[in-house]
């Protein structure tokens, strides 16, 4: 084997940049980051939308699309096993179930859903019924009344 024979394997990775090894690498003192500001220092940069200081992009354009939160009414939900519970007060209304503390008094909409069991008849008054909810009422002997 000769020394002047060997040769470097080319391969397809460029070498790793060694910087801040000195000014004669070519990447030294600053190591290619500039003389000063915030990039130059560590720990900074990693802010995805900055902009030195200007106006961002994002918040400089229109906000578009529609949602329908202003819109929506407060829907409280009630179980049948709440109900049970109020058997013995007669006739289930909003204002019952809000009094009782149930549902709270911001919500408009109450809905009347299946979970639970019901052993008694019930009068039910209520904006929504789930349809097993109604089956159960019904079952029961109780009446379901729809408010609108």
């Amino acid at each position: 084997m000769n020394i002047a024979k060997v040769f470097s394997v080319p391969t397809k990775r460029d070498r790793k940049r060694r910087v801040g090894r000195g000014e004669g690498s070519g990447a030294g003192k600053c190591a290619g980051r500039g003389m000063r500001g915030a990039y130059s220092r560590t720990g900074a940069g990693g802010k995805i939308a900055y902009e030195g200081g200007q106006m961002q992009m994002f918040r400089g354009l229109p906000r578009r699309g529609f949602n329908n939160k202003r819109f929506r009414l407060p829907c409280g939900t009630v179980s049948l096993s709440d109900l049970e519970k109020l058997a013995d007060k007669g006739e289930i209304t909003p204002e019952l179930l809000r009094a009782e503390g149930i549902i709270g008094r911001k919500e408009e909409i109450v809905k009347v859903l299946g979970d639970g069991e019901l052993t008694r008849a019930l009068t039910v008054k209520a904006h929504r019924f789930s349809k097993a909810a109604t089956e159960k009422i019904q079952a029961a002997g109780g009446k379901v009344e729809v408010i609108q």
